[in-house]
């Protein structure tokens, strides 16, 4: 009797805890789509989601909402679990942002070089920062402090594509078609994405191929990262050992939740290419973004550059990953690109001449 009396208990909070986060879903159902004006005669739209509106600042929002209705549909979270992810970046951000709505303790385990700007942001929320010396051991600890504490690993590297629902629900996806509607080329000739955990890719290469839409999946890569070559080659356990220095996307390894079966062509990306695209973003255009942002943007001039030969007319979206305000003392600093050996100022210049009507490769 007292067993199922803990059981309705929990359901009720799950109920409940469901209920609060599919309201913020419905607060922020929708972000802005952007153009971003081209010369008329190309014939070619260019546009970008933007993802930093959502209440944490970036695209992860989406990701932890569904890894935490994931988490509550599956019966794994109750009020008194211990909520533990394997994150430094805005991921963590968004999950304390959402462990706290709920009332749950949150832990964010993370190497020990963690800049002191991105363990304030989680602690904003509540969240605790636990450190590892070496980052490959991140996933490990995380396994070993839930089993410790009885709570519960999100684990988002292997099950952010299986969270979202990849059919629709207002997802990524579907918004992006929805508000391409009434637009002179509404169905996209490509998507372009960046792949952190693969959620957002998988779930935009499903949903096209589920509604038959003839647009084509383009995921660009940083360099140092393994989702690159692990694709070209077919290499399910792929690695380079080496983290990516554009934050938030590209991984030191092939991650479960990364699908390549779904993706059409990838555009691997130097990391100096994603700082100018950035650079040039704001100041050309006045929106101020990431570094993740500027690989997707080299990504869709690419495809622009190869569109404009073959005189193919059409559209290609990508997304604004989250706030260029969160980088002032790295990407947007001259001195911290030096010190990191990125010199953006070559690649800038093509940009310049591409959108003059130049070559960019």
């Amino acid at each position: 009797m007292r067993a199922s009396h803990h059981r309705s208990a929990d359901r009720a909070w799950c109920d409940e805890a469901i209920r609060k986060v599919q309201a913020d879903a419905q607060r922020s159902a929708d972000t802005h789509l952007h153009q971003l004006p081209l010369p008329l005669d190309w014939g070619i739209d260019v546009y970008l989601k933007d993802e930093s509106v959502h209440p944490t600042g970036s695209l992860k929002h989406r990701l932890a909402r569904s890894l935490f209705l994931y988490a509550l549909a599956n019966g794994w979270l109750t009020e008194h679990t211990t909520v533990i992810e394997a994150t430094s970046g805005n991921t963590a951000v968004s999950e304390a942002y959402f462990a706290r709505m709920l009332g749950l303790d949150y832990i964010a385990v993370m190497p020990r070089t963690t800049s002191h700007t991105k363990v304030t942001r989680i602690e904003a929320y509540g969240g605790r920062c636990h450190y590892v010396d070496a980052a490959p051991d991140i996933y490990a600890e995380a396994e070993r402090l839930a089993e410790e504490t009885g709570g519960c690993y999100l684990d988002q590297f292997t099950y952010a594509e299986r969270a979202t629902d990849w059919r629709g629900n207002n997802n990524i996806a579907e918004s992006i078609f929805e508000q391409m509607s009434a637009e002179r080329h509404p169905v996209p000739t490509w998507v372009v994405a960046a792949a952190g955990t693969g959620g957002t890719s998988s779930t935009i290469g499903r949903y096209l191929r589920y509604r038959r839409f003839p647009t084509r999946l383009a995921v660009v890569d940083p360099e140092n990262s393994a989702y690159y070559p692990g694709w070209c080659d077919d290499v399910s356990d792929y690695t380079t050992g080496m983290p990516s220095r554009i934050e938030g996307i590209g991984r030191p390894r092939m991650e479960a939740s990364f699908v390549p079966s779904v993706i059409d062509t990838m555009i691997p990306v130097p990391d100096a290419a994603s700082v100018a695209a950035m650079h040039h973003l704001d100041e050309v255009f006045r929106r101020r973004a990431g570094a993740s942002t500027g690989t997707c943007l080299w990504g869709v001039w690419s495809l622009v550059e190869q569109m404009r030969d073959a005189g193919e007319p059409g559209s290609i979206v990508s997304l604004i990953c989250d706030s260029g305000d969160l980088y002032g003392s790295t990407y947007y600093d001259p001195t911290w690109l030096a010190g990191q050996g990125m010199d953006p100022a070559p690649y800038r210049e093509r940009l310049e001449r591409f959108l003059d009507g130049g070559r960019l490769t």
